[in-house]
């Protein structure tokens, strides 16, 4: 059943935190109380205290995502950041062996509530991710998703989504890193602004 939600995408910043918080909160802190911090620097250490970390990034500027909102309510998200940022990835090791240069920027992270899964908001916070990636600069974006043909994957599983997402953004894959994760890659223009009149 195709959604008839009007969706709107916004950056997280302090003023949409209140917004992300809540959804978050609505579903105890995501995946067992990551609060999206499982990427960053801090990622290993869990906690309660998780939620202040992420507030305190979110001050500092140090956390990037792409926030989908259905009216006022955010109902999912699409993080990135640098690799400085985010430098904890899934498929690590492998991942580094075959590594010659870090990307400019990593995408990370989905999460869709569950009241609007099924409804493209992944896909909408993707697009969103890359409009905001353009407008701070561009460069070579990269991403950590799954191949999902052939065997049945929950989407509440597929916290980096899937190929075919990404393909359709015209990301093309570089390397397997993992028995269904791949590496797949972007180049993003820098967003130009128009002129003052």
């Amino acid at each position: 059943m195709k959604s008839t939600n009007v969706f709107t995408v916004r950056a997280l910043n302090e003023a949409t935190w209140p917004a992300f918080a809540r959804l978050v909160e609505q579903h105890n802190g995501v995946w067992g109380g990551c609060w999206c911090m499982e990427f960053h620097p801090e990622g290993k250490e869990r906690g309660a205290h998780r939620r202040e970390q992420k507030a305190c990034r979110v001050r500092q500027g140090t956390a990037h995502a792409a926030l989908v909102y259905d009216g006022t309510d955010c109902v999912g998200w699409c993080q990135f950041g640098s690799p400085d940022e985010l430098p904890r990835i899934k498929n690590a090791r492998a991942y580094l062996q075959e590594l010659s240069t870090l990307p400019d920027w990593r995408i990370t992270c989905f999460f869709v509530g569950k009241t609007h899964r099924g409804q493209g908001v992944a896909a909408i916070a993707l697009k969103g991710a890359l409009r905001e990636i353009a407008r701070l600069g561009g460069g070579t974006v990269e991403s950590y998703p799954e191949r999902v043909e052939g065997r049945s994957v929950s989407g509440s599983f597929l916290h980096n989504g899937s190929v075919a997402m990404f393909e359709r953004e015209a990301f093309r894959l570089d390397r397997r890193i993992g028995k269904n994760r791949w590496v797949v890659s972007k180049v993003v223009r820098k967003r130009r602004t128009k002129a003052p009149t």
